[in-house]
């Protein structure tokens, strides 16, 4: 056995790193940087990577099996980098064993690149990584692409041991590895918990994995201009709505002082540029910039904010908000304060988030009410990572969790991955069963006093307004009637105890099962996530919403549950699941013209009647496809009114009221200005229209830049009388133009830019009404005949429609027949999803 400690230096010595390219107070003790199936050196930038062959007595497996291919084929996947040019691959478990001459955190980067030679095919690979104490990667493989996975980990013993760990009759590789020390205030133990906003410790003892790191406002910041070789992406991409944006540059002007923040946290090229809000020195400008990130769910995430006011001419200016999500990460920030009175100086705030439920991490600025002067928020650069969970595991996909014992050499990480829960000792499993009791207790605690969680029943107890409480039995039916409390033991039994195997969706407010009631009656039961950031309000306003609805279009509330602690919605279970799914994404069979004509028609009508319907009208605020939903006969029914407004009052124009709603869909016109009107539906209805007639996402930041945002793209090919080249090709050559025509028209107007100039929901049923006359024509008559003979043979409800007061008399004398039949219990739910933005 060798002096691991001596052998180290050495090689340390032979990596021959420059100096210049780290800080001049931090110089990495460790620092492998290894070439993996290399047969010579490599340098990149200012850094050179030695052939793996020099670290064969850091390496467990005896079989040596290089691969290699060539520049050209790396260049063609989007990197030239050489260190994709060669690869080491393992066929059994194999361990590198790093000495380590620093305790503490390492950066570990993973190089792969899946090419393929005469006898691998490094594609197909599918393996494990881990380290002692923590799993980086499980069931992993590599598509097409060059890829480098970034790890911080906190090494406390004297080698760190990095496992490669093949599936079942498969293989792993890699193309290079790093293991650099980092300096010890990189990360510190304490951060900012995100929900509440309290003090937060604990950071030291958890694995990170690098997930998005962006220079707002600024190019790609590559890491030779990093003192620790990180990367930096520009952040257009992550841009909600770009044209609310501005960058700034002014490099020169950032001072990094002592006691602050150094180079080492981030390099001047992201300190000295910015996003700001395009207020352009508008004293009444008001909406948020907005950032939206993809991440995996079931995971914290630390999230890094840096900030340096690089455009106040003078101190205690710049006043403004930070958003996570809907939470305040920072409110009325100040950063004159938070640098010592001094300018241009660079300052970062690190917050953890609670286990995220979606898939998404939206991160906005906005104005402060403070400020003196005209409204401005900047944003330098973002980085968010994310945590181990509670099975010391970076990756959702690993079975079990590892030991936290790293002393002993006889605990074996190879038998990690594909290992059932099953074989875990009795012991151990008390053991975790016992931690997770003793955190729900503790979290329990903590929410004891939260308002979000106190039931209904104690406060203002809301089943005063839905009639007499639920029978005290603990049996539910449909024939019941709707609107009554369920007891917690009839929820659990429709839902097999909320058997995870029935889980059909899940979003916002937390998951939702498939139940069926004691009648046999299915239902859909949204139950509330403590953890939620959609709680109390949002759970109240959708049972006084719907205990006052019956509309065939609108989905049914049977019942709510608030016993436990508990947040429980039941609804109709609707078959065909949301209108979302059967346009994109889910494999559906492609819906007719005329049946999506005939959804939209249907929808319109759920929400011409929350307009018009009552006394005042209901603002929906939340109008998309995924909140339209289907029964078996594809009839649709709006979903979703957790977010929903009364209107204003008779006097007055708008409600005023703090934006919320779906990123792609929301009124920019209430984003601006705060100020909340039907219209806002409308807009909303507009974006779902031109979703159903191209069958792509509203924002999708993977296509090209003028096409990432449909309601903007798809204007564009309107305007231009092109609308045809955009729809969905599985129409292609189905739709009449006329009835196109009128459908795009409908979809404009509902996009103008300000509410007074966009249609009611009742002239947008009307006009969808026609476009599927229009259509139908093609069929019942002759092929031949213009709009004009078509307008004649439509019905005599249609050519009532053409003042809007007769619009309201008909659309109610209808609902006054059908619209309490649409309450069937037997109709089926398959998915409700809220997501909510600022």
């Amino acid at each position: 056995m060798w002096n691991c400690r001596g052998f180290g230096l050495f090689v340390c010595a032979l990596s021959i790193l420059p100096l210049v390219c780290f800080s001049a107070n931090f110089v990495p003790l460790d620092n492998y940087l290894i070439d993996c199936g290399a047969p010579h050196n490599t340098t990149v930038g200012s850094r050179n990577f030695t052939a793996d062959n020099f670290f064969k007595k850091f390496l467990s497996t005896r079989q040596e099996i290089l691969a290699s291919t060539s520049l050209k084929s790396i260049s063609s996947a989007g990197d030239d980098s050489p260190l994709y040019q060669t690869a080491r691959v393992f066929v059994g478990s194999s361990k590198y064993t790093f000495p380590i001459n620093q305790k503490g955190r390492h950066w570990i980067r993973l190089y792969f690149f899946p090419f393929s030679n005469e006898k691998y095919n490094l594609g197909a690979a599918n393996f494990a990584v881990t380290t002692q104490n923590n799993i980086l990667l499980s069931n992993f493989s590599v598509q097409k692409k060059p890829v480098m996975k970034e790890y911080l980990v906190n090494v406390t013993s004297d080698t760190l041991v990095i496992t490669f760990t093949p599936s079942a009759n498969s293989i792993a590789f890699a193309n290079a590895i790093e293991v650099v020390s980092v300096p010890d205030d990189l990360i510190a133990d304490d951060a900012f918990n995100l929900n509440p906003l309290a003090s937060y410790s604990g950071l030291l003892t958890q694995a990170l994995e690098t997930v998005f790191r962006v220079n707002m406002g600024g190019p790609t910041v590559s890491s030779n201009n990093d003192t620790l070789h990180r990367t930096w992406v520009p952040d257009q991409s992550f841009l909600i709505q770009p044209n609310l944006a501005a960058n700034v540059s002014n490099i020169r002007a950032v001072k990094y002082v002592n006691g602050g923040p150094t180079q080492t946290i981030a390099p001047p090229n992201v300190y000295g540029t910015l996003t700001e809000m395009n207020s352009k020195d508008d004293p009444r400008s008001n909406f948020n910039v907005t950032w939206q990130f993809d991440v995996e769910p079931g995971f914290q995430y630390l999230v890094r904010l840096h900030f340096c006011d690089i455009v106040s001419k003078g101190l205690n200016e710049l006043y403004f908000n930070v958003y996570i999500d809907s939470w305040f990460a920072a409110k009325d920030l100040d950063l004159s304060v938070l640098t010592n009175n001094v300018l241009a100086t660079p300052y970062y705030k690190d917050l953890v988030t609670t286990p995220t439920i979606g898939n998404k991490i939206i991160v906005s600025i906005g104005p402060s009410a403070l400020n003196n002067d005209y409204p401005n928020a900047i944003l330098n650069g973002l980085e968010i990572m994310k945590m181990n969970n509670s099975m010391s595991s970076l990756s959702a996909a690993a079975a079990v969790p590892l030991s936290s014992t790293s002393s002993s050499n006889s605990k074996k990480v190879g038998m990690i991955v594909g290992v059932s829960v099953g074989t875990l000792s009795a012991a151990v499993l008390v053991g975790v069963f016992f931690v997770l009791c003793m955190k729900r207790r503790r979290r329990l605690a903590r929410q004891g006093h939260s308002k979000t969680w106190v039931p209904l029943s104690i406060n203002d107890s809301i089943s005063h307004t839905m009639g007499s409480k639920y029978s005290s039995g603990t049996t539910a039916s449909a024939a019941s009637n709707y609107g009554y409390r369920i007891p917690f033991a009839a929820v659990q039994e429709a839902t097999n105890n909320f058997d995870e195997s029935w889980v059909i969706g899940i979003g916002g407010f937390g998951k939702v099962y498939k139940g069926e009631l004691s009648d046999g009656t299915k239902v859909a039961v949204k139950r509330g996530n403590p953890r939620s950031q959609q709680g109390f309000a949002e759970f109240r306003t959708e049972i006084e919403m719907l205990s006052q609805f019956r509309h065939r279009h609108l989905v049914s509330l049977i019942g709510y549950c608030d016993e436990k602690n508990e947040m429980i919605l039941i609804y109709e279970y609707m078959e065909k699941g949301t209108l979302k799914s059967h346009l994109y994404g889910s494999g559906f069979p492609s819906l007719s013209w005329k049946e999506r004509l005939e959804i939209c028609i249907g929808a319109a009508r759920g929400l011409h009647y929350l307009h018009t319907g009552y006394a005042k009208a209901v603002i929906h605020r939340d109008v998309k496809s995924a909140n339209i939903l289907l029964d078996e006969n594809l009839m649709a029914k709006v979903a979703d009114f957790g977010l929903s407004k009364t209107g204003p009052e008779f006097d007055q124009t708008h409600v005023s009221t703090a934006v919320k709603g779906s990123f792609g869909y929301l009124d920019p016109e209430y984003f601006r200005r705060q100020q909340l009107t039907e219209k806002s539906d409308v807009y909303s209805f507009g974006v779902v229209l031109f979703e159903v007639l191209c069958a792509r996402p509203v924002i999708d930041p993977s296509l090209p830049r003028e096409m990432v945002n449909l309601a903007e793209w798809a204007m564009k090919w309107q305007k231009r009388g092109q609308l045809e080249q955009i729809i969905d090709p599985t129409l292609a050559g189905k739709l009449r133009p006329d009835s196109l025509r009128k459908f795009g028209e409908t979809a404009e107007k509902c996009l103008a830019d300000f509410g007074v100039d966009r249609p009611s929901m009742g002239d947008v049923l009307w006009n969808l009404e026609y476009a599927l006359q229009l259509q139908e024509a093609l069929v019942q008559g002759d092929p031949e005949e213009n709009s004009t003979n078509m307008i004649g043979e439509l019905s005599p409800q249609i050519n009532n429609f053409n003042h809007e007061t007769s619009v309201s008399a008909v659309q109610f004398e209808e609902s006054s027949l059908d619209d309490l039949s649409g309450v069937s219990m037997s109709k089926v739910f398959s998915q409700l999803v809220k997501s909510e933005g600022r």
